[in-house]
Parts: C-alpha cells; structure tokens; sequence
C-alpha cells in the first residue's frame, strides 16, 4: 500500500498552478495598464502639441497631394474648442491665442458643419479687401504677382491625367509658395470684392480653379478664428494612387519617400527655415 500523502504534500503540488495563474493575472493588469497610459499619453499629445492630418483632395496641389499625411502643429494659434476631441470642450474665443501669419497652410473647421476638417491657404487677415479677377488674385485693390513654371501632367480623380499651369505666387511681404490655374476663365477666376471681417480670415486653395474655399461664401466664406485647428507643419508620410490595399505588394513602391519629411511653409524671406522643398525658385 503505498504511504498516505500528508496536506503539506497537496499544498505544494498545487502552488505552483495558482502562482501562474497569479502572475498572468499580474501581467494583464500591467499591460491593461500601459495601454491606458499609451492611449493617455497620445490622446494629449494630439490635444495639446501635433495632430496628423491626411490630404483625401487635390485642391491643395502642387503643395499637397492626395496620399500625403502631415502633421498639425496646434501650438501655432492657440487653443478654441475645436482643438479638443470629442468635444469635451465648451468655451467662447482662443486661450493662448497667436495670430496665424499670411500664406501659412492652415487645418480648420468646416464652418457648415464642425465635425469636417478642411486645409486652405491663408491669403486675406482681418480688414482685408480680397477680390480674384480674370484669374488674378488682388490683395487690398493690389494684383498679386505670379511667375510661370510650366505646365504640369496632373492625375485626375477619376481617372488620367491633365495639364495645368504651375505658377509661383509672391503674396504680400515676399511670401511665396506655389499654385496650380487650368486657365483664367474658371467659375473662381472672377468674383466680387470680399471685405475680410474682424476675427476672420480669408483662405484659398492653391489649385485654384478645383477648390472649395472663401471665395463659396454660401458654403466655406470667413472662417472664423475659433475655427483655426492648427498650422499644417511637416510631412510624415506619403503615398500615391498605385497603392491597393489588398495587394500589399504595391506598398513599397508607391511611397512618395521623397516627401517625407518636407516642410509644408512658404518661402519666407525674412525665416529661411520656413521654406519648403515644394518651392523650387
């Protein structure tokens, strides 16, 4: 007969078991835990200093093409109750306000309809008589200068390619960037003259004659200052039309790996540092 087990034997064969199950336990707590932190830490990170931003539209071509994700720096402005998710926020004006500069490329609010994030070219502050005619931009009775490039094949939404005129642009104080026009006669390329209202701003895309923007004043018209997300700053990724996302083979090649990293700013010419590889002068 073989000898009795003794309670301290049962013990010790079954410690081993709930220790494991202890420590699994443990290791789930932990990592429950460090993810909480990391979704924390991001969701703050996007609150209060960078939100990326991906380009769904080529009305901001030839700076931004569609496929390009950049980052929106909300330092740049100060903060309105758009700048926080969700919603949670419910305050009148901007904390921390500073007042975004001419030619910045600018994430705000659809004015229709908050919940859509739009990005146009700012080109007329607070007080500003902006008016387009045959084509030409006027800044307080004052034509813009622009500077043929060339012309340019560009891919269509739905399909092929066209040819559009690539200029650059010098907007007021020597701010320069670039712009696409398929001709003068477009439905944008003339309008009334807009006085830009206190607390407004006026802004434009840079492929002129395929944009939805201040000039559709019963759609987009002044955009208000609260409505300002942020400034649009740097590029951290890119990728083109030939990407399928079921066929991952196509990932690599279709990484515009030249783009990333670009700054998104006009040529400045009192801040070298703002300027862009997407200007070539």
């Amino acid at each position: 007969m073989s000898e009795q087990q003794q309670p301290e034997d049962i013990l010790s064969k079954r410690r081993p078991a709930k220790e494991h199950k202890v420590h699994e336990e443990e290791s789930a707590g932990e990592f429950f835990k460090t993810a909480v932190l990391a979704v924390l830490f991001a969701l703050f990170i996007r609150t209060f200093f960078f939100e990326p931003f991906n380009i769904p539209s080529g009305s901001m071509l030839p700076t931004l093409q569609i496929g390009d994700y950049l980052f929106v720096s909300k330092t740049s402005y100060g903060y309105s109750k758009y700048s926080f998710p969700f919603g949670f926020a419910d305050f009148q004006g901007r904390m921390l306000e500073e007042k975004p500069k001419r030619g910045d490329v600018i994430v705000f609010k659809f004015p229709p309809d908050p919940s859509i994030d739009y990005i146009k070219r700012l080109v007329g502050m607070p007080g500003d008589r902006i008016q387009v005619k045959q084509g030409r931009l006027y800044i307080n009775g004052v034509m813009v200068d622009r500077e043929p490039v060339g012309m340019q094949r560009v891919p269509k939404p739905e399909g092929g390619h066209e040819n559009i005129m690539e200029y650059i642009e010098t907007l007021p104080g020597g701010i320069m960037h670039r712009i696409y026009e398929e001709s003068d006669s477009e439905a944008l390329d003339n309008t009334q003259e807009f006085l830009v209202p206190d607390g407004h701003y006026f802004l434009m895309g840079d492929n002129r004659d395929n944009s939805q923007d201040s000039r559709v004043q019963n759609m987009v018209g002044y955009v208000s200052e609260d409505k300002l997300v942020g400034r649009a700053d740097i590029l951290f990724f890119s990728i083109d039309e030939t990407a399928n996302i079921f066929r991952p083979w196509t990932w690599p090649g279709a990484i515009r790996y030249s783009r990333i990293g670009d700054r998104i700013g006009p040529v400045r010419p009192d801040n070298t540092q703002e300027e862009t590889p997407e200007v070539k002068l």
